[in-house]
C-alpha cells in the first residue's frame, strides 16, 4: 500500500546493503510515531546523485513509500522530499540507475 509521510528525520544509516532513513511523524492525534523507511545502499545512492549531507538530523522530510505487508512502521522508500524542494529517489532496486 502506497503511503506518504511527513515528519522530521531522527538518524540516518547510511550503509549497504540498504540505507535507512529514521523519521518521527506526527499523527492525527499529535502523538508522535518513530518510523523506518528503507533506501537504497550507500553506494547505488551515491551513483544517483545523492548524498549523505542532503540529510541532515532535524529536516523535515516528506517521505513516499510503500508500507511493510508486516504491519511494522516500516516504509520501502521510493522518493524523499525536503523542505527547499529538493526531491531525491531513493529506492532501492533503481536508485543507481537515478529516478524512472
Amino acid at each position: 500500500k502506497e503511503v506518504t509521510l511527513k515528519g522530521t528525520l531522527t538518524k540516518l544509516e547510511w550503509v549497504n546493503p540498504h540505507g535507512w532513513l529514521h523519521i518521527d511523524v506526527k499523527g492525527p492525534d499529535g502523538k508522535v510515531e518513530s518510523w523506518a523507511v528503507e533506501a537504497g545502499g550507500a553506494t547505488a545512492l551515491m551513483r544517483a546523485g545523492v548524498r549523505k549531507t542532503d540529510f541532515m538530523p532535524g529536516v523535515e522530510l516528506t517521505v513516499q513509500g510503500y508500507l511493510a505487508k508486516n504491519g511494522t512502521k516500516t516504509v520501502a522508500g521510493r522518493e524523499v522530499k525536503t523542505p527547499d524542494g529538493r526531491n531525491f529517489f531513493v529506492a532501492g532496486q533503481q536508485a543507481g540507475r537515478g529516478a524512472p
